[in-house]
Order: C-alpha cells, then structure tokens, then sequence
C-alpha cells in the first residue's frame, strides 16, 4: 500500500547525517530537532501554534483535555472513521455521538450534525477522511450556532487546504479551535515510528497543552495541570523535518497517481471513483484540495469483497477502510444509536475498497492495477 523504503531513498542522506548528530549529542528527547521541527511546521500551516507529542491518538486526546471537557459531555464524529477518533472520547469518560457521513466525500454529513445536537453538546470533531477536509464552512457555522468546540481530525488531511465559501484558502488541521495530526509511517507525512502533533491559533489554550504534553509541568517537578508522557522523540523530528520540505510534492505525486487510477476507471458502471469538492469535478491537475491519503473506490455489484480476495491472491495490496461501523463495534455499542440513522456509513462499510497509494507508484503500476480491476468487476 505503501513505498517507504523507495521514499527513503530520496531523502536518504539528510536523515542518516541528522540521525548521526543525534545519536553523538544524545539530544533524544526535546532536542534542537524537535523545536526546528515545530517552527517549519508551524510556517509550513501558517498558524501560530504546533505542539509535537508522541502519536495521533494522543494529540486528539490531548485537544480535548486542553479544551477541558467533562465527562458526560457530548462529542460528535462521524461513524464511518478509524476507532482512534471515538476511543479518546470514551477514555475521558465523555460521551461519543456518532453520525452518518457523505455517500460522495466519505466526510461527516453537516444535516446529520445539527440533529444531533443536545444541550450536552460540547464539541465536533470533523474528520478530514482519506486526505479531503470536510465541509468547514457549514461546520464552523454550526460551532458559533450552538457554541461548541471544533477539533479537526487532521490525521490524514496534512498539506490539503481548504476553500472556504468567499474563495479564500486555508491548510486542513488551521480552521478549528484546535486540531490533531498524525506522523504514523503512513501518512503522507510520515515518520519512522509514531509521532503527532496539536496545532492551535490560541494562545491560552496552546500554553495549556504544551503542560498536558509533558506531565504537566510548565517549570521541572511543578505539576499544574493533569497531564500526560506523550512527546516527539528527536530521531522522529529529524526524518519529518527532512519530509517536511517535500511534502507538496509528495501529495502532487499522490494527485497525479489518483488522476490517472480515475481516468482508467472512467465510464465503469460498478466502479465509482472518490470525488472531490470545492469546485473540482473529479480529479483535476491543480487541485489542491485533495491530498489521497487514501485512494477508495466505491464498488457497486456486490462484489467488493470477492475483488479483495482476487487482488491479495494476485499480489496486489489493498484495504477495507472501514469494514464495521463505529457504531457496530462492541467496544462503543449504545442503545442510543438506530441503525435508520446511517443508511451511508452501513452501504459504505460494504463496498469501499482502498488501492495502492504512494509517492512512488508509477504508470506500469497503476495499469496492472486498474487492468485486474477492470476484468474482474466485468465478468
């Protein structure tokens, strides 16, 4: 699914040399690699605050321990997402609300969010699934409505921008109140084990956080707040600030590669491609908007599952993203939720299917690919 090691290759000298340095000066934790890190983060986003820390799942968390929600309040995400997003809200004892999303985009449906809506509300948490923001604008209206918190599931969303209604642009993870961001190996902006990130324009509430992050403490053994261990290790700093300066490219790559993946599969009566928003019909070559994280087809005729087991058996990558609902899974059952309210999330969980997806893919690839596809769903 994905080409690491082809992706190393390019960058391979500046990591060894800042991998090298690190080990000579021992600088493993908080060191100059980190906070270089977190200021080129910061000019890259153009927002005022990045606070590394250790993973994903702990900069999501760590949002909502910054924004000091209670348990019993409400939070709602959207149903067809990575357990990661409902699994903090459980872990802090708040209560998860789960809605349906877009059959098109894959992102949290905005009519389904304002239903949803009770006193108990506290905050939103849009995911931006498979590398497309959601729709921010209807999102962020409905924050000032009802006055609640936006938190930006930024995970696989790094370096898409997003056009707001007035034309105006603004990177994924920048829009919200505050937002997490995921340096997993395979994100398009990936390290060499895990590493995450918050990215805030709130002063107070990044002060806060940069105290959560690092047990709570803002001088050495004076705890003033409730926090956690969970901080970017400088090795990982160092391979992201030799990504970093790529990023662009490596997500015009992925563009390209998705151009090509929508061109072959033009036309197909069970085949439908991911589509992208902001004016964009289809793929185009100066979309910004769409950074593919994920490529994912929809497959129409039944069988999307068959087609997963003919393209493991012929040696081509693939995943489900996602097979079971949030919604269905046993750890986050309720006899809150009725099946009527997510007639998407459950054709969805039936028929995506995600494709090989990299900076590396090349049109030999990417023909043999679409070619298997193509005949199987046909006959």
């Amino acid at each position: 699914m994905v080409d690491l090691g082809g992706q190393y290759q390019g960058i391979k000298d500046q990591v060894n040399s800042s991998i090298s340095n690190i080990l000579e000066s021992s600088t493993f934790i908080n060191g100059p690699e980190v906070h270089a890190f977190q200021k080129e983060l910061e000019e890259y986003l153009d927002i005022k605050h990045v606070i590394p820390c250790a993973n994903g799942t702990d900069a999501l968390q760590i949002c909502m321990m910054g924004l000091d929600l209670k348990p019993g309040d409400e939070v709602i995400t959207a149903d067809f997402t990575f357990a990661a997003t409902v699994e903090v809200i459980g872990l802090l004892q708040l209560t998860p609300v789960l809605v349906d999303v877009e059959p098109d985009t894959f992102n949290i449906d905005i009519k389904a969010i304002e239903k949803a809506i009770t006193p108990k509300t506290r905050a939103i948490v849009p995911v931006h699934l498979f590398g497309q923001c959601a729709n921010m604008d209807a999102i962020m209206d409905l924050a000032h409505k009802y006055d609640l918190y936006v938190i930006e599931d930024n995970a696989q969303g790094i370096g898409a921008k997003y056009t707001f209604n007035d034309g105006t642009k603004k990177m994924s993870g920048t829009i919200g109140h505050v937002a997490s961001t995921s340096f997993f190996p395979s994100k398009n902006l990936g390290c060499y084990g895990d590493g995450g990130a918050i990215f805030t324009n709130d002063d107070d509430l990044a002060h806060t956080i940069r105290g959560i992050v690092n047990h709570g403490m803002y001088k050495r053994y004076h705890h003033d707040v409730v926090g956690v261990n969970s901080r970017l290790d400088s090795i990982q700093a160092a391979v992201l600030r030799a990504k970093l300066p790529n990023l662009d490219k490596y997500n015009t790559k992925r563009r390209e590669a998705a151009q090509k993946y929508s061109k072959a599969f033009e036309g197909q009566e069970h085949i439908t491609i991911p589509k992208t928003v902001n004016g964009c019909e289809g793929i185009c070559d100066t979309c910004d908007c769409h950074v593919f994280h994920q490529y994912t087809l929809k497959i129409t005729n039944g069988k999307r599952d068959a087609l997963v087991q003919h393209l493991n058996d012929n040696g081509v990558p693939c995943g489900v993203y996602y097979p079971i609902p949030l919604h269905n899974q046993k750890a986050y059952l309720d006899e809150r939720y009725n099946e009527a309210d997510f007639p998407v999330t459950n054709e969805l969980v039936k028929e995506v299917i995600s494709l090989p997806m990299h900076t590396e893919l090349d049109d030999e690839q990417i023909d043999y690919i679409t070619s298997m596809i193509i005949d199987f769903i046909n006959k």
